[in-house]
């Protein structure tokens, strides 16, 4: 490095450097452990050049030998001035102003933060957020963001679905360690695959996303990252059990096989044999279900080479029963005996993860991923038999640079993707092979004190989509202190699978029609579609506490979308579209830190989604145009051997959702236009014994609410007019649950 400075300095005519300070400002808490401190200003006396510390405490900021006064200040801690000399690595320690014994004032790391220095709009979720809730898997990991909307897909299968910026999780770039995970053949249930124990922390990201992740991301992208054999305890055991009669447990096991070598054996059990039928229908209000999954996961560092890998197999059986309460499989199945189901689904993965980065020029770095995944999935539905495999191989290549100096960065590299679909619907197969290969370029200008600005472009060759470009543009502009306003544009582009997406159409009476228009996925053609979005973060104090709003507003206009039409009762149909289908979604978020160890998050958010339908221009089913959410948690003040309290509690409203037209059924079977409000309330309440120990007791749905005519036609079930999609609220009702954790460091 300093060969390299000394060559910029001598030849100025050619090129030109701007030297970088990184350091890292923490706490010492009530059990003198040092503990990061996010949100920290940062920046040199008499100037106006500055940063603000990360969620890990982390900062970076321009340094010139000019610079010799560095300034640290945060609400409640002294403010130092540190001599600077050079841009050796700094580790700063803040000190509490009080000076009264008993008085003390003290930050918290933050369960969930967002960014105001990246150039995408992402929020930073740790476990500490998701230890909130029961959080059993990640499709039950969202309960307390306001970001994702989570919702049942139908009244018989269980499944929980999700939406960001009003579209469904098809448009959601789903990933783990940036691999993409939850896409083909595990749309429906994959979420339900991912135990929440297993997750280190979760990245949601508004809008396009990235192109060195691919071309598929529309609405934007969920990241999962996994814990780590070499960070994560010893030994770990959650015991879940809920008044439904639900059990779960989960155990981690890691060791330290090496200096270089961690391993760790990851093992999720889940199970639910009571059959409930709380409204009376004569139906199961959620199904009878089985899951065992284990992973192997192996981790490789060598710090003094820079080398850091990962590698991960996985096995999942996963079985569930739906459907009436009197349904038998070994009688029933297939038969109008009794209407009921099975999905049983075997899934297999491996992956692996490799990271250089060059000891001697840090900022050049490369990284390669690859994962292949086996998903069998046999279902029946009633009389409807749904079977799917789908073989995927995905390799990614990424090479990190700068150019010129560290304010101009580059990723470029290579990806290849491969899926194989074989699908059984009804008496009809179908078959097909996708494969694409492409190169990506992504700069990323960043000085810090104003602007971060992301341009990346991908083009890609498609076996079936052809040769395409995906653009896409991120920028942050920072006007002032504490502040962050951000837009971004881009492009996605994806084949639907308009079977594996759309799984609850099985559990109806209703039709299935394609509409064949010559495309080359079964007679479809790709879905396209541009995203724009705009963002302010601000943060401020009020009455001396820390707080900050977010207002989002972003718009997603489809040039094609594979309409999925349940507009005639008695078929559900698919078709390119043929006029305008966009999604407009507006948020305002407020978070504040009401009082010591209380933080308060409330946000209200407005959708306006819309599609061209054969019958016209209609909002979106099931969509509510209105929510409110509300969050509050407190904890009480840690004891030096671990001991806390812990309390939470999430409340969202969910507007009127219009309901697909049923005017054409006879008036028993018909539904109203739109459906009623809802309001449920969960919450659940953490003791902490030690640092080993902890139970945990928490309610979903506390108030209680409950569709009680979830299903259409439920006295005729084989009938013309029999429908589970009508769902817009709980079902089961009120449930509660306890639970203990368990671990050793």
């Amino acid at each position: 490095m300093r060969k390299l400075a000394i060559l910029l300095v001598i030849i100025p005519v050619f090129t030109f450097s701007q030297e970088k300070l990184k350091g890292m400002i923490m706490e010492v808490n009530e059990q003198s452990k040092h503990v990061p401190v996010a949100g920290a200003n940062v920046y040199w006396l008499d100037t106006t050049v500055g940063s603000i510390t990360d969620f890990e405490g982390k900062f970076t900021i321009p340094y010139k030998p000019d610079y010799k006064k560095l300034v640290v200040s945060f609400v409640g801690y002294k403010t130092d001035t540190l001599t600077v000399k050079n841009t050796d690595h700094i580790h700063h320690i803040l000190q509490s102003t009080s000076s009264l014994d008993e008085i003390v004032l003290t930050t918290r790391k933050q369960a969930t933060a967002k960014s105001y220095l990246s150039s995408q709009n992402i929020m930073n979720v740790s476990s500490d957020e998701l230890l909130k809730a029961a959080c059993c898997n990640l499709s039950e990991s969202f309960e307390t963001n306001p970001s994702i909307d989570v919702n049942f897909a139908d009244a018989v299968s269980g499944t929980r679905q999700i939406k960001m910026l009003g579209l469904t999780s098809p448009y959601i770039l789903i990933t783990t360690e940036n691999i993409p995970s939850i896409r083909g053949a595990s749309q429906a249930y994959g979420l339900s695959f991912i135990p929440g124990t297993w997750v280190e922390s979760i990245q949601i990201t508004k809008g396009s996303g990235s192109v060195v992740n691919g071309y598929e991301s529309i609405a934007g992208q969920i990241n999962t990252e996994l814990v780590k054999p070499k960070t994560d305890n010893s030994l770990f055991v959650n015991l879940y059990a809920g008044s439904n009669e639900r059990l779960e447990l989960n155990t981690h096991l890691n060791t330290k096989v090496s200096d270089k070598w961690d391993t760790g054996l990851y093992i999720h059990g889940n199970t639910h044999n009571k059959k409930h039928d709380v409204n009376d229908d004569g139906f199961m209000d959620m199904p009878i279900y089985n899951q065992i999954n284990v992973m192997n996961r192996w981790q490789y560092t060598n710090t003094e080479k820079g080398l850091v890998s990962f590698f991960n197999v996985k096995y999942l059986n996963d079985s569930k029963q739906t459907g009436q309460v009197d349904f038998d499989p070994d009688i029933d199945k297939l038969t109008t005996n009794a209407w009921g189901g099975e999905i049983d689904t075997q899934r297999f993965e491996a992956a692996v993860k490799f990271g250089y980065v060059n000891p001697e020029i840090p900022y050049r770095s490369l990284g390669v991923q690859s994962a292949f995944s086996w998903h069998e999935q046999e279902s029946y539905f009633g009389l409807n038999i749904y079977d799917i495999t789908h073989n995927s191989l995905y390799a990614n290549a990424i090479y990190n640079s700068i150019i010129s100096d560290s304010r101009h960065k580059i990723k470029t590299g290579l990806s290849y993707t491969y899926d194989h679909y074989k699908e059984l619907v009804s008496n009809t197969k179908y078959e097909r092979t996708e494969a694409s290969i492409g190169g990506f370029f992504e700069y990323n200008y960043d000085n810090l004190d104003k602007l971060n600005l992301t341009a990346g472009v991908r083009i890609d060759n498609h076996n079936l989509l052809g040769v395409f470009i995906t653009p896409r543009v991120h920028a942050r502009y920072t006007p002032w202190e504490k502040s962050a306003i951000r837009a971004s544009i881009g492009r996605g582009k994806r084949s639907a699978n308009i079977f594996a997406e759309n799984q609850n159409m099985f559990a109806t009476s209703r039709q299935i029609n394609i509409v064949n228009s010559g495309g080359d996925i079964y007679g479809l053609d790709p879905e396209i579609a541009w995203n724009y979005g705009i963002s302010l973060l601000q943060g401020f104090n009020l009455f001396g506490r820390k707080a900050d709003v977010a207002l989002d507003f972003y718009k997603t206009d489809f040039k094609n979308q594979i309409v999925v039409d349940y507009e005639n009762p008695q078929a559900v149909s698919f078709y390119n579209l043929d006029g305008e289908s966009y999604a407009n979604s507006f948020q305002i978020e407020f978070n504040y830190n009401l009082f010591e160890r209380f933080d308060l998050r409330m946000a209200y958010k407005f959708y306006d989604v819309k599609t061209q339908y054969n019958s016209g221009l209609l909002e979106k089913p099931l969509t509510p145009q209105h929510r409110l959410f509300a969050n509050g948690s407190y904890e009480t003040k840690l004891k030096s051997n671990g001991a806390q309290w812990r309390f939470d509690a999430t409340y969202n409203w969910l507007s009127e959702q219009r309901f697909s037209s049923t005017t054409t059924n006879p008036i028993a079977y018909q539904v109203p236009e739109y459906s009623p409000t809802v309001g449920t309330l969960n919450a659940q309440i953490t003791k902490v014994f030690s640092h080993k120990f902890e139970v945990y007791v928490g309610g979903e749905n506390i108030t209680n609410v409950r569709q009680e005519n979830a299903i259409l036609a439920p006295d005729d079930p084989f009938g013309s007019y029999f429908d589970t999609t009508f769902v817009y609220g709980p079902v089961f009702g009120s449930m509660y649950y306890a639970g203990l954790r368990f671990k050793i460091e």
